[in-house]
């Protein structure tokens, strides 16, 4: 089924009434890739099949603890939280297959919202590779942890002291995937009944780390089920007595999370990438994707980085960048590129991390990687062997912290042509308040150092 196709009300409806089914659960995301949603009675579904529904703006103006932003436009105490017009998407539909005889759909902002909304900014970035001529296929892949806890152990600890889902460094272990069976088999079979098939579910370097391979698809459908997959992955664990957690960096002594995010461009079918007459068979507009990625990553880094906590995680020697480098099969850039068959060659966008909004991460790779090819950006020299080792020039550094990476995204030209004005000054904007949230915070490290010394 093509998910993204228009149409599919009258069949979505006839499923509807042919098994029955009296409620439907209705999801969308909001600013931080969080699912808001709730369930809707058959009829005032079928209804708003055609004309739609309004839903409270306020998943567009607050946080991720619901508190409410105080710096934005186009919504906040000013305009009232009235209701904002949403549209289904009827073919988005997915089993729920732990809740008898019901379905998911989704939906996304129109009207004046569809301005800050993270899949019509995505949607827009399509539009400008569809007008150049390219479609876009993507992949999301996310490392995420695993603890046996619950929310209530979880509080009682202050989150800390977790007991992850086994103990120590043992990346790419059978020996876990086999007794942890029950874990591994269910969130497969779970993800392939909502049709998010995953590629690949192994471990990762670190207690309780796994990570997850989606399986390739159109960009839009991609993020689609990438930001289904952190709800549904962390929904399964909690089912079975445990918690799941995409932070980009939850303890100082191990590796943090990303949110890898691959992607190649196609004309007419036709792979774009791969040129076997090329230095090293990188196609001149893989070249140029790389360029315009590199040029733009540090304006952009807000929208692959936005907590406070993603810049934990970017710091050297930790499988994560410290600045927009590329290089040839290398895992310490920023930019990997993947060689292999015309169908298979890629670019691998490693600033993401696992707390990214996989809607913004897709739009701001593709639209830096298409800003590059219209404008026919070369790249730096790729890295070689340890990127970390070597200095990057400073155009190439990444912001160190969410409040400069929000001024960056804020005072790009570029950012405003592909995304829009009023997206880049209200997601700026949530940034700083997510920034100043953290400042009014007293942290263990200051407690322990200044309380009696200073």
């Amino acid at each position: 089924m093509d998910r993204n196709a228009a149409g599919g009300a009258d069949e979505l409806r006839a499923l509807i009434e042919t098994r029955g089914i009296r409620h439907v659960k209705v999801g969308l995301f909001d600013i931080d890739g969080v699912m808001r949603g709730k369930y809707m009675a058959r009829d005032k579904f079928l209804s708003a099949l055609d004309g739609g529904f309004g839903f409270c703006d306020v998943v567009l103006g607050w946080d991720v603890d619901d508190q409410l932003y105080d710096n934005t436009a186009v919504t906040g105490w000013h305009r009232g939280y009235g209701d904002a017009p949403v549209r289904l998407l009827p073919r988005s539909w997915r089993e729920l297959p732990f809740e008898e005889n019901t379905i998911l759909v989704l939906g996304e902002f129109a009207g004046e919202h569809e301005q800050i909304c993270p899949r019509a900014i995505l949607r827009g970035v399509i539009g400008r590779a569809e007008a150049m001529g390219f479609t876009a296929l993507a992949a999301c892949e996310y490392e995420f942890l695993a603890v046996e806890e619950s929310a209530e152990t979880l509080a009682a600890k202050g989150y800390r002291g977790l007991r992850p889902h086994g103990a120590g460094n043992f990346g790419y272990s059978v020996i876990r995937n086999s007794v942890n069976t029950t874990f591994y088999r269910g969130l497969l079979d779970l993800c392939d009944a909502m049709d998010l098939p995953l590629e690949g579910l192994h471990e990762e370097t670190g207690p309780g780390a796994i990570e997850a391979a989606i399986r390739v698809d159109g960009v839009l459908e991609a993020a689609d089920k990438a930001a289904l997959f952190k709800t549904v992955a962390k929904v399964f664990a909690q089912r079975n007595g445990l918690y799941a957690s995409f932070m980009a960096k939850w303890d100082p002594a191990f590796a943090g999370q990303g949110g890898h995010v691959h992607l190649s461009l196609q004309r007419d079918g036709e792979p774009l990438f791969r040129d076997e007459g090329a230095p090293d068979g990188i196609a001149p507009t893989m070249r140029h994707f790389i360029g315009g990625l590199q040029r733009l990553a540090p304006s952009l880094t807000a929208m692959v980085a936005p907590t406070v906590n993603s810049y934990r995680r970017l710091v050297p020697g930790y499988w994560a960048p410290t600045a927009a480098t590329w290089g040839i099969d290398n895992r310490t850039v920023a930019i990997r590129a993947i060689m292999g068959s015309a169908k298979s060659q890629r670019v691998e966008f490693r600033i993401p991390g696992a707390d990214a909004n996989p809607y913004l991460a897709v739009a701001a790779m593709l639209g830096a990687g298409l800003w590059g090819v219209e404008h026919r950006i070369e790249p730096e020299a790729p890295a070689t062997g340890n990127a970390y080792l070597q200095p990057a020039p400073d155009q190439l550094q990444l912001p160190r912290t969410l409040t400069e990476a929000a001024a960056r995204l804020r005072t790009s030209p570029e950012a405003r042509i592909l995304f829009g004005g009023v997206f880049v000054d209200h997601f700026a904007a949530t940034r700083e308040w997510e920034e100043r949230q953290f400042m009014r915070h007293v942290s263990d490290w200051e407690l322990k150092r200044y309380f009696e010394i200073i």
